[in-house]
This record gives C-alpha cells, sequence and structure tokens, in this order.
C-alpha cells in the first residue's frame, strides 16, 4: 500500500507522486480538497523528519474531520486522506488508532475505490476480517491479468500481505517493476519489489527476495524514501535470522528500532520482535522466543489490528510447548481455530493443524500433524513446510516410530539445506543422528578444517567454533566471549548450540575432554 506515499525528496509531492499543489497546509485551507492533499503531504514529511506518527495521525484526522465539516460535496483529496490515514494506523500499530480510519471509509465510501474498502477488510485486521472478503479478494487478483494501473495492481497486492495470496500477483508485479524501469517514477517500483520480496520468503525464494530488498534499500536511500527503508530492512533481517546470520540480523533491527522508535512507529518493533522470536528459534532459546511471539501477541489472543500475529502463530505455540507453557499453547490454538484462520489459507491451515499436533496429547497428535501435511498447497510455504515435518519427525523419533522418523526429518533436512536455513537444518541433522541415522548421510556440509585425526567422518569446528569452546571452557559467559571477539551473545550462543552435537557432547562441562579428544594425543606431547 506504499504506492500511495508521497515522494519525500526534493519538492513536496502529494500522495500519489506528483507535485502537490498546495504546499503549506495553512495556505491551503480555505480549499477542502487541496487542504488535504497538503496534510497527507505534511503527514509524510513528519514522519521523513523528525515527527512522530500519532502526531500526524492527528494532523490527518484533523484535516479529514475538518472537510466533513464544511460540507464540500468534492471529493478531491479524499483518497489520498484517507488511504494516507492507512498507512498512518499501520505504522503505528495501535488498534485504538484505527476508529478515525474506518469512520472516514463509511463517511466517504462513495468516493473511494472499492480496492480500497477491500484493503481495509484484507489487511488491516485480518484476523477478524479477512475470511469474510476472500472471494472479493480473489476476484480482484484475477482481474490484475493485463491490468495497466499500477496504482490498482499495488492495493490489490497489498490485500494478499496476510491472506498468503502473493503468487497470484507475482505477474502483474514484475510487470510493474519491468514498466516503471523504463521511466522515473521509483515509488512503484520499491512498492512492487518489496511486495515480490515478502512474496519470496514466504515461498522459499530467498536468494530472490534477499535481492529484492537490497534494491529497494538501495533506492529508498538514493531517493531519500527514509519512511520505507525499517520495512526494507526487517526483511534483510528475518532472512538473516532465519540462516543463522546472527549478528546480520542484529545489526539491522538495531537499525530499524532506532529509526524508528523516535518517531512511534510501533510496527517496526513488532517487526524486529518477530526477527528476534525466529532467531531464538533458530538458537534453541524457546524462553526468548516465546518472550518476542507472545510480545506481538499474547498467548490464547489474536491481538487486534495486528496482521504480524499472523506470522508467529507456529513460533509461539512451539516455544511455550518446550518451555512447559502447555496451557498457554493450547490457548494459542484454541484462538486460531475460533478465528477460523484454516479458511484463509492453505500457509495458514498448515500452520493451525501443526501448532494443534504440537499442542496436543500423544493419542491425538499423529492424526494432526498428518492433517497438517495433506493440506493442499502446503508445498507452496517450504520453511513452514519443513518446520512442521521437523516436528513430527521429532515427535515419531520420542514415539519409536524410527523409520517413520527418519522419512519426515529428512524430507525437512533438505528443504532447509535448499533454503539457507542453517540452523534448522543442524535440528533436523541432529533429529536424525537420533534416529540412528549415519552421520556421514545426515551432516550438514560443514567446512571441514579441524577434523580429529583418524576420523575423517567427524564434525569439525571452524576457527572461530574453536575459539568460542576454548574460551567457554575457560569459564566465560556468552557475553564475556562475546565481548572478547566482538560479537553478540546471541552469536555466541548459536555457535555453542551448534558445535555442542557436533562434538558429541551436551553442556559446557563436556567441552574440555571433547576439545582434548579432538586434538588426539600429540597435543599433549
Amino acid at each position: 500500500m506504499r504506492q500511495i506515499a508521497p515522494k519525500l525528496a526534493g519538492v513536496p509531492m502529494n500522495v500519489l507522486g506528483e507535485e502537490s499543489e498546495g504546499g503549506d497546509a495553512r495556505q491551503a485551507r480555505s480549499e477542502p480538497g487541496i487542504s488535504l492533499l497538503a496534510a497527507a503531504t505534511t503527514a509524510f514529511m513528519l514522519l521523513n523528519g523528525d515527527g512522530d506518527v500519532v502526531t500526524a495521525h492527528r494532523l490527518m484526522t484533523q484535516a479529514i474531520e475538518d472537510h466533513s465539516g464544511s460540507g464540500s460535496k468534492s471529493p478531491t483529496g479524499i483518497f489520498e486522506a484517507v488511504s494516507t490515514l492507512f498507512i498512518l494506523n499501520t505504522f503505528a500499530a495501535r488498534a485504538e488508532l484505527w476508529a478515525p480510519y474506518h469512520a472516514a471509509v463509511r463517511r466517504f465510501a462513495a468516493d473511494l475505490p472499492a480496492e480500497l474498502h477491500l484493503l481495509d477488510q484484507a489487511f488491516a485486521d485480518p484476523a477478524r476480517t479477512a475470511a469474510a472478503v476472500l472471494p472479493q479478494v480473489d476476484a480482484a487478483i484475477a482481474s490484475l491479468r493485463g491490468e495497466t494501473d499500477h496504482l490498482r495492481i499495488l492495493m490489490i497486492s497489498s490485500t494478499a500481505h496476510f491472506t498468503d495470496r502473493q503468487p497470484g500477483c507475482r505477474e502483474a508485479l514484475w510487470r510493474v517493476v519491468r514498466e516503471v524501469r523504463e521511466s522515473s517514477a521509483v515509488t512503484p517500483l520499491i512498492t512492487a519489489l518489496e511486495h515480490l520480496s515478502l512474496d519470496g520468503w514466504l515461498t522459499g525464494q530467498w536468494d530472490k527476495a534477499q535481492e529484492q530488498a537490497d534494491e529497494c534499500l538501495e533506492l529508498c536511500m538514493a531517493h531519500g524514501y527514509l519512511l520505507q527503508t525499517w520495512t526494507l530492512r526487517y526483511r534483510q533481517a528475518l532472512l538473516a535470522a532465519a540462516r543463522g546470520e546472527y549478528d546480520v540480523a542484529d545489526a539491522l533491527t538495531a537499525k530499524m528500532t532506532e529509526w524508528a522508535a523516535p518517531r512511534r512507529i510501533g510496527q517496526a518493533e513488532l517487526a524486529a520482535r518477530h526477527v528476534w522470536s525466529v532467531a531464538a528459534l533458530g538458537r534453541g532459546d524457546f524462553a526468548e522466543a516465546y518472550q518476542h511471539a507472545a510480545a506481538i501477541s499474547p498467548a490464547g489472543v489474536l491481538a487486534s489490528h495486528v496482521g504480524y500475529a499472523l506470522w508467529v502463530l507456529l513460533d509461539l505455540v512451539e516455544a511455550a510447548v518446550r518451555t512447559g507453557r502447555q496451557a498457554e499453547a493450547a490457548a494459542h490454538v484454541r484462538a486460531m481455530r475460533e478465528a477460523g484462520l484454516s479458511a484463509i489459507s492453505s500457509r495458514l491451515a498448515l500452520i493451525v493443524a501443526g501448532s494443534a499436533a504440537l499442542a496436543a496429547p500423544g493419542d491425538q497428535a499423529r492424526g494432526l500433524f498428518e492433517t497438517a501435511l495433506a493440506t493442499p498447497g502446503a508445498d507452496q510455504w517450504p520453511f513452514d513446510l519443513a518446520r512442521v515435518r521437523l516436528l513430527y519427525g521429532e515427535w515419531l523419533r520420542r514415539e519409536r516410530s524410527t523409520a517413520e522418523a527418519r522419512v519426515q526429518l529428512s524430507m525437512a533436512m533438505n528443504t532447509f539445506r535448499q533454503l539457507g536455513a542453517l540452523p534448522w537444518q543442524v535440528k533436523a541433522a541432529n533429529e536424525l543422528r537420533a534416529a540412528g541415522l549415519a552421520i556421514s548421510a545426515a551432516e550438514p556440509a560443514w567446512p571441514r578444517i579441524l577434523a580429529a585425526p583418524g576420523m575423517p567422518e567427524a564434525a569439525p569446528l571452524t576457527p572461530l567454533d574453536r575459539q568460542i569452546a576454548e574460551l567457554a571452557t575457560a569459564g566465560l559467559t556468552n557475553k564475556q566471549i562475546g565481548e572478547r571477539l566482538y560479537l553478540s551473545h546471541r552469536t555466541v550462543a548459536a555457535h555453542l548450540y551448534q558445535i555442542f552435537p557436533r562434538l558429541g557432547i551436551t553442556s559446557r562441562a563436556a567441552l574440555r575432554d571433547a576439545l582434548d579428544a579432538l586434538d588426539g594425543p600429540e597435543h599433549d606431547e
């Protein structure tokens, strides 16, 4: 929906990317339509500068109220004003701020395009309102074939964000990219690439998602679109977290929150929490993962007007189960079912059934896992599907269904390897070893640098791994090791989490003997 943001570099621009006729809101108050355009431009300039989203929201709400009270029947500026208010609400991530927007949509219904009404239902509070408009969303996406209006394409593509219909918008978005690259209209190019990057993340095209996010960020920095930089760093950070590049993820989320916090952009905090949740799950720090996922949407609640709640469903349930919060896990599954999330998309149907299996009593888990994996279209979402397979494989191994466990774990590990999701690949490999599969068949492709003499198939340590392990044996904490090696404590924890199974140990106390065994008897001479 960011196509309607103004061009924020140089001359003030209105929300359609054309020069505003009234650069000063005070000078434009005599004409309601121009006043709305000026207010929209000013709202974005506030955020791109040193203002904050709540102040911008107040300005935009007042401008719309003034227009309503003026008795003017002119539709000029109404779409720009209402859509700007939509963006401000989204960035603020505060449910109470949505009331003026919904009132404006009702008040000016006849003057607003149908796509904005659809976006309101599919995006603003998807857990509660998206299911009712899915037929209209599907019809709108189908209508994009041959569509030439870039704004309409991008508005309809925005309805796919939380309804998981990105693949249906792909062709139209690439058409926007191709056509806009030949012109100077940067804003639609940024928006189309950002939507494609989200598509790539969800559908497992992670390298493409990275390239698109990188290009978007370069364009934003080059053209002064600072307001959108945090959303692109979020996409980059999420990919880094899933791949185990924790220092990169930390640096990106730090930039996100440093810029967004003074502007009270609450959505950036939710986005950072999502990144931290994924990173914590990859490291096996389930207490931290629960903390971050629950901050987005508490256990048993699908937070109002928080679409990100639909992206951390499995995160929260898995973290809850692994930290002994069975009641909270069951409550969250119940909330998903009561909201009818499975009807929204195949991804959500997969996630709901997989979460239910994870939280269910043992005699019910198998059937629920099988239901999850049988979800039509589940293979469109490889990372989510592989996570469910991993959880099912773990459950089967514990139930001593070893042959079945190996099948699920092998499929999960292969997907994680293809994605480059190294922490998850390691988890699956460890489970396969526990299921009795030979190390040479299950082991991820670690660089073989310090293999023990006479043991070419042993899992090696990289030089950095060795440094971390030796400092840990010396009694340093993760924080102290990080300070010594200029790493974050999270990255140190991630390395240790991967080092232990590669040395065949489960605790710090066993590290010294494992390192001595790795070096062999020649080390002592």
